[in-house]
């Protein structure tokens, strides 16, 4: 790093980043606070080095990781639309089923457009320090969110196969609504810990983010200060969160299990698991992968960078094909929906 003084108070740093068959650049900046210690810098943009084996291909990257994102918007938003407008899919399944279609879309829009911008150009990669803040923030609430509804879906499911007659009167339209509300609430006051948490600590470099986005173990890692007590409460708080809700998954799928058991029809059995596995999949692709990288925080990103492209990328992607390639009234909407959509426009052409 090469320090120049621009005048008393504010300085700049250039970080040489050298890479195969590209020229040395600026990618970073620092600046003085006024504070006590006249040499004291802070870091206002980080630059996130993407993922590993990108950079020898990046317009090739760059189109698989723009397929991969118009897919998850696409297909989410479908889901979004058909749960929406068609009128045999008004369970509460389908409610919450809508919200994580949104989710997912979201989520993917939180850290793919970024990784796209970074296969085009280095200032794709350099991230100022506000917006390192709030992709943190928007991502944990997104993702702490979805888990929670996971486990909102689980009971739901529990209650439609345990408790049938109890069932309309138990999850009506307004505990649907609240229930909901209550996980998007906790999301948000989860992601606003954390990410209080992460940026009261002093970052005065290095500014390069080993990872692909502003994630908590690897911008920890940046910090001036110990981080202890963050990588603690990162660990005991999401770990919590997690084993909480797969313990309450696990718990509700008992339940399921053992009174599926005890329907006397072949076809009772496999229509009461059909409606189970589509989330006991994507629950299995989603959680799977955290673990492996928050109950580790100190672990090397290389060896993070592939669950979490799975849980942050292709999860959100493969969502919409599980759940109507393994539902039946959700394959006859979406029929019904394009089969009406191509009336519409035929109705509307211009006849010649």
């Amino acid at each position: 790093m090469i320090f120049q003084e621009r005048d008393t108070a504010t300085f700049s740093v250039n970080v040489t980043f050298v890479a195969k068959g590209m020229t040395s650049c600026s990618v970073c900046e620092k600046m003085t606070m006024a504070t006590e210690n006249p040499n004291q810098t802070v870091v206002s943009h980080f630059f996130l080095e993407g993922l590993m084996y990108t950079a020898e291909h990046p317009s090739l990257f760059f189109l698989l990781f723009l397929l991969i994102y118009s897919i998850t918007v696409a297909g989410n938003l479908l889901i979004l639309l058909t749960v929406g407008s068609d009128s045999h899919l008004r369970s509460p399944m389908y409610h919450f089923l809508g919200h994580l279609s949104f989710l997912d879309a979201c989520l993917s829009t939180v850290t793919v457009p970024k990784v796209m911008a970074g296969q085009l150009t280095l200032d794709g990669k350099v991230i100022s320090f506000e917006g390192c803040v709030v992709q943190l923030y928007c991502f944990h609430f997104l993702a702490s969110t979805e888990c929670f509804l996971y486990t909102v879906m689980a009971y739901d499911r529990y209650l439609a196969i345990c408790q049938p007659l109890h069932y309309p009167g138990a999850m009506n339209r307004k505990m649907c609504a609240v229930l909901a509300g209550i996980t998007w609430a906790i999301g948000a006051t989860h992601a606003a810990i954390h990410t209080s948490l992460t940026f009261r600590l002093l970052y005065c470099g290095p500014c390069h983010i080993a990872y692909f986005f502003c994630d908590i173990p690897p911008v920890l890692k940046l910090a001036c200060t110990y981080t202890t007590i963050n990588e603690l409460v990162m660990i005991a708080s999401i770990g919590i969160v997690a084993a909480g809700c797969l313990i309450l998954i696990g718990i509700s799928y008992v339940f399921i299990v053992a009174a599926v058991l005890r329907i006397r029809t072949a076809q009772g059995r496999q229509r009461a698991f059909s409606t189970c596995t589509a989330h006991l999949t994507v629950v299995f692709l989603y959680y799977v992968p955290p673990v492996c990288i928050y109950l580790q925080p100190r672990s090397s990103e290389a060896g993070a960078g592939a669950p979490a492209v799975f849980y942050t990328i292709i999860t959100p992607m493969l969502n919409p094909f599980v759940y109507t390639l393994r539902n039946k009234e959700m394959k006859h909407a979406l029929q019904r929906l394009l089969c009406s959509s191509f009336r519409e426009s035929a109705a509307g052409s211009p006849t010649p």
